[in-house]
């Protein structure tokens, strides 16, 4: 279980990163990217980062290459606004929570129909 500290440092690192995805990205295919969670390690090691992206069905596996481009960028800017003592190395992970979720909703809704 995180700590409150970490669980700040995650949850600030997750509004930076949305703020720097929004406005100085310049990739396009970053603009439709939204950062859902953050997971800091407790040794500030590595930062596990969850995304969602929009459009087209292959938009997360594009927008994923676009932000491994962008990672040094990214982390840089972040260095700049955060005052940690070390930046921690990103992680990008495709966020599967709300497709999981969904799929439940459509169980759900066809049990509801049978009945």
């Amino acid at each position: 279980m995180p700590s409150n500290k970490m669980a700040k440092i995650s949850e600030q690192m997750k509004r930076y990163i949305n703020e720097i995805l929004q406005r100085e990205v310049k990739d396009k295919k970053v603009g439709f990217i939204t950062v859902t969670a953050c997971e800091v390690t407790n040794d500030l090691s590595f930062a596990t980062i969850y995304f969602t992206a929009y459009g087209a069905p292959y938009a997360e596996r594009d927008a994923l290459a676009a932000l491994e481009r962008a990672k040094g960028f990214i982390r840089s800017e972040l260095a700049k606004r955060m005052q940690l003592r070390k930046m921690p190395e990103l992680i990008f992970k495709i966020d599967e929570s709300t497709k999981y979720g969904n799929k439940i909703d459509a169980m759900l809704a066809e049990l509801n129909r049978k009945n």
